[in-house]
């Protein structure tokens, strides 16, 4: 009898085997493209980040032109007004000498010629600089236009990500402070499992709590088609041991992350081009590995959930 059990786990070794490799070659290339996937949505985000700053750098420009070309306008409007002035009184001159001397009033119209000649040059200067402050002005409104559209919309979009996390919040009310947490930050919304909840040790099977959790959870993304999902899978820093399908806590935490969009595609109606499953093993922890409470709390699954920006992206590239 011990033999044939023997015999039967032999087989069942090898069986396993065969299928991890494969198995394995396919999350390896399912990884990959989805850690592209992740950078691009990550370098996305940034550059949108980093164009809005932008534009905000560039209104503060147009602001400091506009108010560099008021002044210069109102220089210009003082040394016209002068000038002005100075001919005024030369002309009042001109007509008194007029009754004396050829030569005062040759000279005198001379004066006169070249202060017109630069009131001539005055006016034309502030004609320019008129000119330009006007396009600074509309310069500078388009700018804060298109800012308060961007303002606008990204308030709409944390606005709407609030109430993603209310409705998340709501839905699990009851696996709360057993593993899992809902939070809000960065314009994002993180829904934190501990493997707890989800898994046994060493396992990506979810377990029953664990699946109803999920599943609630994916209610709430059915009626929310414009979010992007994110799946990552964390372990602690406890070397994998174990034998078979698994090469390590990266490759774990992968599976346990696929596990988590396998329940979620159940719902048909969840898009899966918005669902992104990623492990990054135990390089992202969120808690000390020196206590068995940290290592718990890094030993999870995490659900980012991010507003699509296609909007943001159409106005920033208009």
């Amino acid at each position: 009898m011990i033999k044939k059990l023997s015999l039967i786990a032999l087989t069942l070794v090898l069986t396993t085997s065969c299928v991890s490799k494969k198995l394995y070659t396919d999350l390896e290339s399912k990884y990959a493209d989805l850690k592209k996937e992740n950078r691009k949505i990550s370098d996305d985000n940034a550059s949108l980040s980093k164009s809005l700053a932008t534009a905000h750098n560039e209104l503060a420009t147009l602001q400091k032109n506009y108010d560099s070309a008021i002044a210069q306008r109102n220089k210009l409007q003082q040394e016209y007004d002068a000038t002005k002035t100075n001919l005024d009184n030369l002309q009042k001159s001109y007509e008194a000498l007029e009754q004396n001397s050829s030569s005062a009033i040759a000279e005198n119209a001379k004066k006169n010629r070249e202060l017109l000649a630069q009131l001539e040059a005055k006016e034309q200067a502030l004609a320019a600089e008129n000119a330009r402050l006007e396009k600074l002005k509309k310069d500078m409104e388009a700018r804060s236009q298109r800012i308060a559209e961007l303002e606008n919309i990204i308030s709409s979009k944390d606005a709407a990500m609030t109430k993603l996390k209310n409705a998340i919040s709501k839905a699990l009310t009851n696996f709360e402070g057993k593993g899992l947490t809902v939070e809000q930050r960065d314009g994002k919304v993180y829904v934190s499992m501990e493997n707890k909840l989800l898994f046994e040790s060493g396992s990506w099977a979810v377990g029953k709590n664990g699946r109803e959790a999920v599943k609630q959870l994916g209610s709430v993304l059915a009626v929310n088609p414009d979010i992007a999902v994110l799946i990552e899978g964390h372990t602690d820093n406890v070397p994998y041991t174990g034998t078979g399908q698994l090469s390590g806590n990266w490759d774990l935490s992968t599976k346990r992350a696929t596990a988590i969009v396998e329940i979620l595609r159940e719902n048909a109606s969840i898009n899966p081009e918005n669902l992104t499953a990623a492990g990054r093993g135990e390089y992202a922890p969120i808690a000390s590995n020196e206590t068995a409470d940290g290592k718990a709390k890094n030993r999870r699954i995490e659900v980012i959930l991010t507003p699509k920006l296609d909007e943001i992206s159409k106005l920033l590239n208009d």
